[in-house]
């Protein structure tokens, strides 16, 4: 460490400490517990959005997830307390509605924590195994350039639309060794595989995203929820955008922002660029030389049916319940689990009767699984930890009283401001599902019916998945970083060029919803804009080298593939 450093640590230390010293003699002389009926000064204020700013902005300036979130969740519930230090401690680990025992003991957290290590085992088994490093041979002979591995890579994340978790997951573990034979880099996986997780899943009639949808539809009106889910795909221009661009980038070769930088690297052999997720693991593991394809398809396919029969039996599919509202009613986290540990059943006596590991190689992978998943295990504890932190804070309810009151008089203009308040609650509390759970009542309330109201809680659904991209506490991005073993801070960084481009043009397509009101009309508009965007991007841009396959090529365009100085 240079004295610089040094200095500047020191420093940070002893401001730590004055803070400290200052809340203690403040708690001592102003001693307070949080009894029935206790409300924070703050609760419903703009301040309930300072604590996740807090973090996210720590995240990208230090490039250190970790403390960011840990000192937005302190700042959090500072502010809950009213700056009593004792408070502050209880509320951080033990309250029950926010504090970091209680969403680590609730049980739906609980379940995704443990679907997160049964994915960790079962990559940890496959590359034990042999059957990852012979799919990416069998692969390389038949993806033979980098828009090859790009497109295979979209096209999974777009056939597994059952759960965003089970997604980001699966399609990393499957495609890396694809992707890395090509040199995209892993921030660009992440980004595949984040742009085919959400925004897929939110236009997918059979998905945990379309249960929470219907299931946030007021019971008390007389609108069915699933028609009125199936009348919104359409209209979420977040998410059809987000797959138009997505191809648009592959096969123009146009990369922008954090991005361009990550993958020119990447055609020099450097896939990470700023630090890695999980490297370290994957040169200590001693693959099997009997692996072969079906020792990674066959497990990933156990895995992909066991965890939709999973679902749907968590929702009464085989108490007679149809198949639909099955879906509708799943608990995801008991279904994933369920099916994750039939997975693990089911390759352990496949790969004894194969005797491509022993017994104790399997053991052994279950803690390697497990020790890869602890960094995104953490990262999810702190996120949700945090946005227990602004619920205490009462930033949701902050939130929807300025959409209530500005429902009045802006009508036409409406749907562009719910995409905007969405995109801003979800990315400040790191979660979607929240995000329409409070929205779509207020929604429902304003425009009882009509093209409007399916227009209106559209843009709430698509400004919750935007918003869900753009911030570093979300799961789900958590997960994709998880997926593509990608430093999370490299994955939100380069991330979010694309989802603010994509989210501008969806303001626009929202503006002209509201006037328009015809779904056909006003989605072709859309994806005009996006194209004309993302042309205009490449001729400022550039492309980037040609992929024949075998060689890297600079392109004879005018711009020679590389920025423009």
């Amino acid at each position: 460490m240079d004295k610089k450093s040094s200095g500047s640590s020191k420093a940070i230390v002893c401001v730590f400490m004055v803070i400290v010293i200052g809340l203690i003699i403040f708690t001592l002389l102003n001693p307070m517990s949080a009894g029935e009926g206790y409300e924070s000064k703050f609760y419903s204020t703009p301040l309930g959005l300072v604590p996740p700013l807090i973090a996210i902005i720590l995240a990208l300036i230090t490039k250190e997830v970790y403390s960011s979130l840990f000192i937005g969740i302190f700042s959090g519930a500072l502010l809950y307390s009213n700056f009593n230090l004792e408070m502050t401690i209880n509320t951080m680990f033990f309250n029950e509605e926010g504090g970091m025992l209680y969403k680590i003991a609730d049980s739906f957290n609980t379940g995704i924590l443990m679907f997160i290590v049964i994915l960790g085992i079962l990559v940890a088994l496959m590359n034990k195994a042999g059957g990852s490093a012979a799919f990416g041979v069998w692969a390389s002979k038949r993806i033979n350039t980098r828009i090859g591995a790009q497109i295979s890579t979209i096209a999974l994340g777009m056939l597994i639309f059952v759960d965003d978790y089970f997604n980001c997951l699966t399609v990393g573990s499957v495609m890396k060794p694809v992707t890395d034979r090509h040199k995209v880099s892993r921030a660009k996986l992440s980004y595949l595989i984040d742009a085919t997780a959400a925004p897929i899943c939110i236009i997918a009639p059979i998905s945990s995203w379309a249960a929470a949808v219907t299931s946030s539809v007021p019971e008390d009106t007389n609108i069915n929820g699933f028609q009125i889910f199936m009348r919104t795909i359409p209209y979420n221009y977040y998410a059809l955008l987000t797959i138009v661009m997505m191809f648009l980038l592959v096969f123009r070769r146009i990369d922008y922002g954090p991005m361009r930088n990550h993958e020119l690297n990447a055609y020099k052999g450097d896939l990470f660029t700023t630090g890695s997720a999980g490297k370290g693991n994957e040169e200590k593991i001693n693959v099997s030389s009997k692996g072969i394809v079906l020792d990674l398809v066959l497990p990933v396919a156990v895995l992909i049916v066991a965890c939709i029969f999973g679902m749907v039996y968590t929702g009464g599919f085989f108490d007679g319940v149809d198949f639909i509202t099955a879906f509708a009613d799943a608990d995801a986290s008991v279904g994933l689990v369920l099916g994750g540990v039939v997975a693990v059943i089911f390759t352990f006596f496949y790969y004894m009767l194969r005797e491509v590991i022993s017994f104790n190689e399997f053991m052994e992978c279950i803690t390697e699984g497990f020790k890869t998943m602890v960094p995104s295990v953490l990262i999810l504890v702190f996120a949700w930890t945090l946005s227990g932190m602004t619920n205490l804070l009462g930033a949701k309810e902050y939130v929807a009283g300025l959409v209530a009151k500005s429902a009045v008089g802006l009508q036409s203009m409406l749907p562009a401001v719910i995409f905007l308040v969405a995109l801003g609650l979800a990315f400040s509390t790191g979660t979607s599902w929240g995000t329409f759970g409070i929205l779509i009542p207020i929604v429902v309330g304003v425009f009882p019916s009509g093209e409007m109201m399916v227009i209106s809680i559209s843009a709430c659904l698509a400004g919750a998945v935007c918003g869900d991209h753009c911030s570093p506490i979300s799961d789900t991005t958590i997960m994709a970083s998880a997926g593509a073993e990608c430093n999370h801070i490299n994955h939100v960084s380069t991330q979010l060029p694309y989802a603010l481009t994509c989210a501008a043009v969806s303001v626009v397509s929202y503006i002209i919803a509201g006037f328009v009101k015809n779904p056909i009309i006003c989605l072709v508009s859309g994806v005009v804009l996006m194209f004309a965007t993302v042309f205009i991007i490449e001729k400022v841009i550039g492309r980037e080298p040609i992929d024949t396959g075998d060689t890297i090529v600079e392109p004879t365009d005018s711009f020679g593939g590389f920025r423009r100085d």
